[in-house]
């Protein structure tokens, strides 16, 4: 269970790395007047809705996990939310507890973002200087 929940926050950490990327060679073949305008309009939107779906999964994994482990939440008293824990399981679910305690999911989402979005220019201006690099080197075995 455990596996899983990590192999999915690792798939979204990689679309999030890679979907400005793939983004950018989209909309370089179209031809737009603003094109950075574009770029950072729907690469912002996209990668929001990523950081969403990951603040989200990551809260939801941690309530999963302790539902899992036999963690009962809506019980009133700790000794009958408890009751049903295994004793080797004891340490993972107080740990898992207290990752749970905090700010909210959506909360860390607009924290993060901001953290976030000069990725999303590094990725503009490293594609845009691998592009024309890139286009001068045909032009120049052309010649």
């Amino acid at each position: 269970m455990e596996i899983l929940n990590t192999a999915i926050k690792f798939a979204l950490l990689i679309a999030l790395i890679i979907s400005p990327v793939l983004l950018f060679n989209k909309l370089h073949k179209q031809n737009f007047r603003y094109f950075f305008v574009y770029y950072l309009i729907s690469a912002g939107l996209i990668t929001f809705f990523l950081i969403l779906i990951l603040a989200w999964w990551s809260h939801f994994s941690t309530e999963l996990l302790l539902s899992h482990y036999g963690y009962s939440s809506g019980d009133l008293n700790e000794t009958d939310r408890m009751k049903n824990i295994a004793i080797e399981n004891l340490d993972t679910v107080k740990k898992l507890r207290i990752s749970k305690m905090g700010i909210g999911w959506p909360l860390k989402a607009f924290m993060f973002y901001p953290f976030y979005f000069p990725y999303l220019i590094l990725v503009y201006l490293g594609m845009s200087f691998y592009k024309k690099k890139s286009n001068q080197k045909v032009s120049l075995q052309k010649v």
